[in-house]
């Protein structure tokens, strides 16, 4: 999410020679006139900020309008809808960021001190955006129960994962001055200490999933409108190597550092079909739903989030190719093998039952199947955007993409409208979205579902789009 900048493409090895030198004395004035001129600024790469533009406005789609459309929301528990691809993209973006930044500090302390600022900055937004503070947009209230307050969050995951990232880019700065050598391979070969961290990661991850016996378990119900409020019940368990909800690895151990009244409150899984008859939407609770359906479920927890620094790698990887490998079509002819390897292993493991795909335990097929996808969409862009120069279509996007931050606090985080819902007329709930919602878009369509699909396209996708355009005009970012 971070605002990067680099070189788009190199230039064609022609271009050195076009310029043949025939007189010393222009020569030497040409020399001079280009030493008196300022530094050009790398140019952006267009496809990474469109890539990131369309992840922020898929995140503020699937958020605002995932409880209408279950198909483009979260799987409530194994599965991969539209919204189980916000969180690897964005992590697949920070990595190619990664490589494109660091290229340029050649300092390692001026480096490291960038690292450390920018997580930090990045851990103060997320426990304030996701820590409980804010209730926006729709109760008028603030403040945060301490004993409450929720640790994790999806900045913090980014946080965690560019910190690990980009220290061993930082790290291995010396390795990576050497030229790459000509081979298959040899990109890999440069770049060893990332996957070698990267296998250190999934080694980890998978005895940890595997081989942790998870006890049973007790909690309290917090949620005032069950009938079970107040009561403290119990999760069997018992058992070691399961992914189902409750006996997972994944809690466990958040319940055991976190502490669960830290973890957050409402897991997807109560739209799953144990819970309630409506799944997958969300709806009351079915008299035989396990006890488990009630309990807090942390989605971007502490091994979870282990794993997810695998995508980061592999998008530091495609930031790498950009930066080391010149020509287009082999550029693309890396990445696309790369990700359709990546995207059939992903399913293989998930349709032979050996790893499911699941968002919430970031389990390795998952990495692999959403990090394809990432890789095959930049891709799409990239040879539209920066091959074909087939940009204006996708200006809102890309206007999203640089100012990443403030759209995501202003919409996906819901602080603008919890601003505007603060001014209201007699009763809190009529305020200027309720009657934007009301009268133009679900009175003309006639549809709660179509109104509320359409209102965050136009009313909030395209609306901040054009604000990021102007904002852009006038050269202000939002900067971390």
């Amino acid at each position: 999410m971070a605002d990067i900048k680099a070189a788009a493409a190199a230039h064609d090895a022609d271009d050195d020679h076009r310029f043949v030198v025939t007189d010393s004395v222009a020569h030497d004035l040409e020399m001079q006139e280009k030493q008196q001129q300022p530094p050009q600024k790398p140019k952006r790469v267009a496809s990474l900020d469109i890539f990131r533009g369309l992840t922020v406005a898929l995140m503020i789609l699937v958020d605002d309008a995932g409880g209408e459309w279950p198909m483009i929301g979260h799987a409530p528990w194994n599965g991969c809808h539209l919204a189980d691809f916000v969180m690897p993209f964005f992590l697949f973006i920070v990595g190619m960021s990664i490589a494109l930044a660091f290229k340029r500090i050649p300092n390692k302390m001026m480096a490291s001190k960038k690292l450390i600022l920018r997580t930090l900055k990045l851990l103060f937004w997320g426990i304030l955006l996701q820590g409980g503070f804010s209730h926006a947009p729709d109760e008028l209230t603030y403040g945060v129960d301490m004993k409450k307050i929720r640790w994790c969050g999806i900045l913090q995951r980014i946080a965690l994962a560019y910190f690990v990232v980009a220290l061993i880019e930082i790290s291995t700065k010396t390795a990576q001055a050497k030229d790459l050598l000509p081979g298959r391979f040899s990109i890999f070969k440069l770049y060893c200490w990332h996957w070698l961290v990267g296998a250190c990661v999934l080694i980890i991850y998978l005895a940890v999933i595997y081989g942790v016996y998870v006890p049973d378990w007790h909690f309290t119900v917090h949620n005032i409108d069950s009938a079970d409020y107040g009561k403290i019940l119990t999760v069997n368990c018992g058992v070691s190597g399961k992914l189902d909800p409750p006996c997972n690895a994944v809690g466990y151990i958040d319940r055991e550092v976190l502490g669960i009244n830290h973890m957050y409150a409402y897991p997807e899984w109560t739209r799953s079909k144990a819970c309630t008859k409506d799944s997958p939407y969300e709806g009351p609770f079915r008299d035989d739903a396990p006890s488990w359906c009630l309990a807090p479920f942390e989605p971007e927890g502490i091994l979870s989030s282990i794993s997810a620094i695998l995508s980061t790698i592999i998008g530091v990887h495609y930031g790498h190719v950009l930066i080391r490998i010149q020509s287009h079509s082999s550029r693309l002819r890396h990445w696309v093998v790369m990700g359709l390897a990546l995207l059939v292993l992903g399913i293989t493991l998930h349709f032979t039952n050996a790893i499911p795909l699941n968002k919430q335990l970031y389990t390795f097929s998952y990495v692999c199947v959403t990090s394809g996808a990432a890789a095959l969409v930049f891709s799409a862009f990239y040879t539209l955007v920066d091959i074909w120069n087939v940009k204006y279509m996708f200006l809102p996007l890309e206007w999203i993409g640089m100012n990443a931050m403030l759209v995501y606090v202003m919409a996906a985080e819901c602080i603008f409208a919890a601003f505007i819902n603060g001014w209201y007329y007699d009763d809190p709930h009529n305020t200027l979205i309720y009657w934007i919602k009301k009268h133009i878009f679900f009175g003309v369509w006639h549809s709660r579902r179509v109104g509320i699909l359409l209102y965050v396209i136009f009313a909030e996708i395209l609306f901040w789009g054009l604000v990021a355009g102007i904002l852009h005009r006038l050269g202000i970012y939002w900067k971390l």
